[in-house]
């Protein structure tokens, strides 16, 4: 009776919990400099077979600039930019650092009936404002807890595991 009752404890308190993984691509060299400006592309949406989810860009991108505002004043997100070559057209004096973000894999999925997490996986590169020399880049995938209780969708899986990230690059 009390492994039964350890197993399911153990099962509820697993099931309450949203995984993360993050996978370093580029290791930076340095720390980034506090104050300096940063400039976020806003990604594509995001889409899970033939669905794309309005607006998963703009909320990607929302939360890159929600981890960089702890470390700068000067953070702008381009709605207009999407990818590293639109950024250059901004012209490498404006800005210290660049932030481009890539919705690799979002599905938000009703895991409160079905059972299925939502996951999320974003590709995040930082580049330095002069050269366009890659400084940092990761791959963070998550996905959701399974007692969900129909609150949690993919963007939510974004807030944490991009504050711990670029905290690790101050």
């Amino acid at each position: 009776m009390r492994l039964a009752l350890y197993l399911i404890l153990l099962a509820t308190v697993c099931g309450c919990t949203s995984t993360y993984r993050p996978t370093n691509l580029t290791v930076p060299s340095a720390k980034l400099e506090r104050g300096k400006s940063v400039v976020i592309a806003t990604p594509a949406n995001g889409a899970y077979g033939n669905k794309e989810y309005a607006a998963s860009g703009k909320m990607t991108a929302l939360a890159v600039r929600a981890a960089f505002a702890k470390f700068t004043n000067a953070v702008t997100v381009s709605t207009e930019c999407k990818d590293l070559n639109s950024l250059k057209g901004m012209g490498s004096s404006q800005f210290d650092y660049y932030v481009v973000p890539e919705i690799l894999r979002w599905e938000d999925r009703a895991t409160e009936w079905s059972g299925l997490p939502d996951r999320i996986e974003i590709l995040l590169s930082i580049y330095e404002g002069t050269s366009w020399k890659e400084l940092a880049s990761v791959s963070i995938a998550g996905k959701s807890k399974w007692a969900t209780f129909g609150g949690d969708h993919p963007q939510d899986l974004l807030a944490e595991p991009l504050k711990k990230y670029v905290e690790s690059l101050y």
